[in-house]
């Protein structure tokens, strides 16, 4: 492996390690700058439009994560996913979705149609993706890899189900939170393979 990919690779899984944690240090840093902050009756994305340091704080969290998050599918990715059809096709689609939250990010609330839009594709795109990317992995033969992307997809699929199902909550911050935490966990994770893989 030359050493110009081993740099790409590190690039990418770092930016992928990163972007969780700013991620939801920002959105744990906005709730509690705003007390009127409900769990059960917000969704996340009511922080964006607060004004003072709260809306600021929420957004750059989403758009900053966002381009790590690119960064992770542009140089990472590839890394484990391999470079079949399916590969290629995961990795689109998951691109796809960090550009959509960059978009939620950047298209508040204030822009409603917009924002609602973006935050649709970004909580569809993200399983869509791991649900090709786990296909992609049975491809390379990394089955416990396959078994736990299947499993995050899922995790972050039910919460959305279960909610348009049965409603219950009146509003989305845990199922957004929820999913979050999913993605975030598998990013982490395949994050720390790529850093380990180099590095042998």
């Amino acid at each position: 492996m030359s050493s110009r990919k081993v740099v790409r690779q590190r690039i990418g899984a770092t930016a992928g390690l990163l972007a969780p944690i700013l991620a939801f240090a920002c959105i744990i840093s906005a709730v509690a700058s705003y007390p009127a902050f409900s769990w059960t009756n917000n969704a996340l994305s009511d922080l964006g439009v607060v004004r003072g340091v709260t809306g600021p704080l929420f957004n750059f969290g989403l758009y900053t994560s966002g381009l790590l998050g690119f960064i992770f599918a542009l140089f990472g990715l590839p890394t484990y996913v391999g470079k079949s059809f399916w590969g290629k096709i995961g990795t689109l689609t998951f691109s796809a979705a960090t550009v959509a939250l960059i978009a939620i990010g950047v298209f508040n609330e204030s822009f409603s149609g917009i924002h609602y839009a973006v935050s649709v594709a970004f909580f569809i795109l993200v399983p869509v993706s791991l649900f090709i990317i786990a296909y992609a992995f049975v491809l390379v033969h990394q089955t416990q890899m396959a078994i736990l992307t299947v499993g995050i997809g899922i995790v972050m699929a039910l919460p959305w189900i279960t909610f348009f199902a049965f409603r219950y909550v009146p509003n989305v911050a845990i199922p957004e939170t929820i999913s979050a935490l999913a993605v975030s966990t598998w990013t982490i994770i395949l994050s720390y393979l790529i850093l380990k893989k180099t590095k042998s």
